[in-house]
């Protein structure tokens, strides 16, 4: 089943996990995550050190999973991207939940644009 899901890390099944890019590595923590069937898998920071390519693929990854049924919480500097696959949204500043409701209308948000989209 994981293989199948990365087929990257069938590639690589002989190598050492130290060894593989920083990309394969989140694909690793992942599958080893998803191996007992987890009903809610927690996420931190899966794109943190990435380049965009792998940014692009983790984030399909982690869509993938919640579409097939596993609930996923997502923490992510990366607020477009977390925003563009989630559900439901909080905003935090310093420990405080600021914002919190549908991840899309929160994108429309003009204070979260601002503050955190760049927009």
């Amino acid at each position: 089943m994981i293989y199948k899901r990365f087929p990257r890390l069938e590639e690589r099944k002989n190598q050492m996990a130290g060894t593989l890019s920083g990309g394969e590595q989140q694909m690793l923590a992942m599958g080893r995550a998803l191996m007992s069937h987890p009903r809610m898998i927690v996420m931190d920071e899966p794109s943190m050190g990435l380049s965009p390519i792998y940014v692009n693929e983790i984030f399909d990854i982690i869509r993938k999973i919640n579409e097939d049924g596993t609930t996923v919480l997502l923490v992510e500097q990366n607020a477009k991207k977390a925003l563009s696959i989630a559900d439901k949204a909080y905003v935090l500043e310093t420990g405080t939940i600021v914002l919190s409701g549908d991840a899309k209308e929160l994108m429309n948000n003009d204070q979260v644009k601002k503050a955190y989209l760049s927009e």
